[in-house]
C-alpha cells in the first residue's frame, strides 16, 4: 500500500475513534474540511508541518501516520498546559 492511502487509512481510523468530524479536525487544525477528506482518501499528501500537528493532535507517532511502523506509541514531550 501506497504512503498516502497508509495515511489515509490510519487518519480516517484515529478521527472516527475519536468520534470527530472531519469539520472539527478540520478548525481545529487550521485546515479546510475537503483536505481532510483528501488526505484520508489517499489523493493528497500534506506538508511536514501538518503531519507533526497530526501526530501531536492524536498523540501519535508521526512514523506510525506514515505507514513506518504499527505502533503508535508517542514519544514525544508532553505538551504543558497553564
Amino acid at each position: 500500500m501506497e504512503t498516502k492511502k497508509i495515511f489515509g487509512k490510519r487518519l480516517r481510523e484515529l478521527r472516527n475513534s475519536q468520534s470527530i468530524s472531519q469539520m472539527q479536525l478540520a478548525n481545529a487544525l487550521g485546515m479546510t474540511q475537503n483536505s481532510i477528506g483528501m488526505m484520508e482518501r489517499g489523493y493528497r499528501g500534506t506538508t511536514i508541518e501538518k503531519v507533526v500537528l497530526l501526530a501531536k493532535y492524536f498523540h501519535v507517532s508521526a512514523d506510525y501516520l506514515l505507514g513506518i511502523t504499527d505502533d503508535p506509541t508517542w514519544r514525544g514531550a508532553e505538551e504543558k498546559t497553564d
